[in-house]
């Protein structure tokens, strides 16, 4: 089974995968997690140049096909592999982030930005996709420090990424799943839980 954690930046979606991961180590499942970008040699490279690299310029459709490139050996070193061992795979954001951030707010057009994606995967997505939801400014609130080239963009641009995740969990219900990120990580986990044990239960049906 593949998930994906998404949602806008501060929202705690690498605490939830590790959490998650922990229950399911626990239940007696092997897990292998991921991050996307990186989590290979040339993933952590495009992601050091998309993310910290902000003297260099990139347009936005360059960088919505610098990720792909990153995906792409993702899901061909780990990913794939990985699904093929039977493991469970968290990977800590995938396409559908794409699809909100360069799709919705970024204004490439959701319909290219999955087109391109499924070519770069393969056709590989998620069985399911978890897309953590919380009221904005408490998400922005939690981005300490200095910011990254996709964080610095403001709140009109994660308003805009938040509303391309709904939108997109209404488009596709079976298989985007939209969380409360509110509360304690315990109830957050809880509410993840739920989801993904129901997931479980059905691909073994």
């Amino acid at each position: 089974m593949f998930v994906s954690f998404d949602g806008i930046d501060g929202v705690g979606k690498s605490t939830q995968v590790q959490l998650t991961s922990e229950w399911l180590e626990q239940q007696g499942y092997p897990v292998t997690c991921c991050r996307d970008p990186g989590s290979t040699p040339l993933g952590e490279s495009i992601r050091e140049i998309i993310l910290n690299r902000k003297q260099l310029s990139v347009f936005l459709r360059s960088e919505m096909l610098l990720y792909m490139t990153a995906r792409a050996q993702l899901v061909e070193e780990i990913i794939k592999p990985a699904l093929d061992q039977g493991r469970v795979v968290l990977s800590d954001r995938f396409l559908l982030s794409n699809v909100a951030y360069q799709g919705h707010a970024g204004g490439l057009g959701p319909a290219q930005v999955w087109e391109t994606g499924l070519i770069a995967t393969g056709g590989v997505l998620p069985d399911l996709s978890i897309v953590f939801q919380m009221e904005l400014s408490d998400a922005m609130a939690r981005l300490d420090g200095e910011k990254d080239r996709i964080e610095a963009r403001g709140e009109k641009f994660f308003e805009r990424v938040q509303a391309g995740f709904l939108l997109e969990a209404e488009r596709d219900p079976a298989s985007i799943h939209v969380v409360d990120a509110a509360g304690s990580q315990e109830d957050v986990q809880a509410r993840v839980q739920k989801i993904v044990q129901h997931q479980l239960q059905s691909s073994t049906m």
